[in-house]
């Protein structure tokens, strides 16, 4: 690529910046800085989301709360703590397309999953398998191989994973579940596939897994915020995901479980907790607990308040923006990623996201030259001042984020990766 080239790209990208319905919202976040005091390219939400300016606020405001009101916080302050939890049912139950009392903000991911597992994986001894995804984040494996375990069943015999390194084909799965659906219990999918960047056919596999008598879950972290979503249409039994990638709510924010109202209002067995049982009569300190309908009777404890004051700032910036809205810009925002990588003579990697838009959100993957090392590139990248990430062995990850990346910084990156 010529530097004429390069020049003619950076001024189609201050052309879209200019254009750009939502580059208000870039003023929202803090940029991190390099040592010269300069903004770098943030393209890792897809793993720490970036700061909220309203988060320092947000959280003085409820140590003052806590400073003059001491208990009397839990009613008394300008958000009261002890709904603190409620704060969150428009605006987290749009975001992943579900009715508000079908979703709650509590826990972190991996715990909420060990709740809906306890709650939706019933195995008999002709129905006990589980169908996961390939390549599985290490913790959901962890997860799901504990509860083989937890009822004596062997995770070599009863776990089933579909996909490889590169690819889940949809295909296979639906014909997989048609041919042994009957022996599988729970199937468990990604949404948006962690290492790879596919974004799977919810609709599609969540009818596919109810045609064979399955539960299906998926576990969202790398779609809540990233793509648009209708779990309560799609008919999904339940969901979980983390708040702090694409959600903006802060390391080890809190966690977002949803669960479809059909299965709110029965007698479902759970982990019970207090803070899930009906708040009218909580502190009547009654010995039998009596879950309060919907995703909120399974809650175990009260909010952790001062982690969701960030996470309630990253929330209400997504009400007011819309998942339409950001879709409509990170469908732009990767696919002009995408085509100038492609055109880049002697690519040091290749994309193994997949090409067709509606089948990615605004993350792209790419696997780096076996000539090539990852990690050298990676520094490469660091010294131009590009933050993104690295997977063992050979991929990179690079997320422009709508809320807050420009289309200049895409042209950045491609400016590195050619000059590199």
């Amino acid at each position: 690529m010529t530097e004429s080239d390069l020049h003619l790209l950076e001024d189609q990208a201050i052309e879209a910046d200019a254009e750009d319905a939502l580059r208000r919202w870039r003023s929202m976040f803090y940029i991190p800085r390099n040592s010269s005091g300069d903004e770098v390219v943030y393209l890792c939400g897809n793993s720490l989301g970036l700061r909220p300016r309203g988060v320092k606020g947000a959280l003085e405001q409820e140590l003052r709360d806590w400073e003059r009101l001491g208990v009397h916080g839990h009613f008394r302050a300008e958000a009261p703590w002890y709904s603190y939890h409620e704060n969150f049912r428009d605006t987290a139950a749009a975001v992943v397309g579900a009715q508000p009392g079908e979703v709650v903000i509590m826990n972190s991911l991996t715990v909420n999953l060990h709740l809906m597992m306890t709650s939706f994986y019933h195995p008999t001894p002709t129905r006990r398998k589980i169908l996961i995804d390939r390549p599985i984040f290490p913790s959901d494996l962890y997860a799901v191989k504990s509860h083989l375990a937890l009822h004596s069943f062997d995770p070599h015999e009863d776990l089933i994973q579909v996909g490889d390194s590169d690819h889940i084909d949809e295909d296979e799965v639906e014909a997989l579940l048609a041919r042994e659906g009957e022996s599988i219990a729970l199937v468990l999918l990604a949404g948006v596939n962690y290492l790879t960047g596919q974004y799977l056919d919810i609709p599609r596999l969540t009818r596919a897994g109810h045609a064979a008598g399955c539960i299906v879950g998926f576990d969202l972290a790398h779609a809540a915020g990233n793509v648009p979503m209708a779990l309560h249409d799609w008919g999904v039994d339940f969901a979980v995901w983390c708040t702090y990638k694409y959600l903006n709510s802060g390391p080890g924010a809190v966690g977002g479980c949803f669960v479809h109202d059909r299965h709110a209002h029965g007698a479902r067995p759970r982990m019970a907790g207090w803070w899930g049982n009906d708040p009218e009569t909580r502190f009547d300190m009654p010995e039998t607990f009596v879950p309060q309908a919907g995703a909120a009777g399974w809650q175990l404890s009260n909010a952790p308040v001062l982690s969701m004051a960030a996470c309630r700032v990253s929330h209400d910036i997504f009400g007011e923006v819309g998942m339409k809205a950001l879709r409509e810009k990170s469908l732009r925002l990767t696919q002009t990623l995408h085509d100038q990588l492609q055109a880049l003579p002697n690519r040091p990697f290749e994309i193994i996201t997949p090409t067709d838009p509606a089948r990615r959100g605004c993350q792209l993957s790419l696997r780096v030259r076996a000539d090539i090392d990852p990690r050298a590139l990676l520094a490469r990248f660091d010294d131009c001042g590009i933050v993104c990430d690295f997977r063992r062995p050979d991929i990179l990850r690079i997320a422009p984020v709508p809320l807050y990346n420009t289309f200049h910084d895409v042209w950045r990156f491609i400016e590195a990766v050619a000059r590199i």
